[in-house]
């Protein structure tokens, strides 16, 4: 971004695009190692929070739907992360955990992403990193239907 034209460089639009190419970027490099994209490592963590978490339950958690949800899981368990099972209480439905291989690479995978993230803000003092997620959070998550 070092040759941004100057009518583009205090645009917000330009600026998180770039920021979160950033992000991407440094995301990709920390989490190639274990084999699963940032996407990949949301579901993991969202699985890992419920227990015994349905299809339908974990992709309600993630805001995406049914068929992406399919995808993501046929994936990880192609990779041997997850694990689909009936649901003990309702045959109809299936639980998804994480396997053994599941619950190391979400481990070490999340470590890695977390610097990831310290290299992206290192440009920030510690108090101004923590605003700047605060900033984003209370943006990404207003509801203009609430304003």
């Amino acid at each position: 971004m070092s040759n941004t034209p100057p009518e583009l460089s205090g645009r917000l639009g330009h600026l998180l695009k770039h920021a979160q190419l950033r992000l991407a970027e440094l995301s990709a490099q920390a989490l190639a190692p274990f084999g699963i994209s940032g996407r990949e490592l949301a579901v993991l963590l969202v699985l890992a929070a419920q227990e015994a978490a349905s299809q339908q339950q974990a992709a309600g958690r993630l805001g995406v739907d049914r068929t992406t949800m399919v995808a993501f899981l046929d994936t990880l368990e192609g990779k041997g992360l997850v694990a689909r099972r009936p649901d003990p209480d309702d045959r109809r439905r299936n639980v998804v955990v994480l396997t053994a291989k599941g619950t190391q690479t979400l481990r070490d995978a999340t470590a890695a992403s977390d610097a990831a993230e310290r290299a992206f803000l290192a440009p920030l003092t510690a108090p101004d990193a923590a605003g700047f997620r605060a900033a984003l959070r209370a943006v990404a998550l207003h509801d203009d239907a609430t304003a």
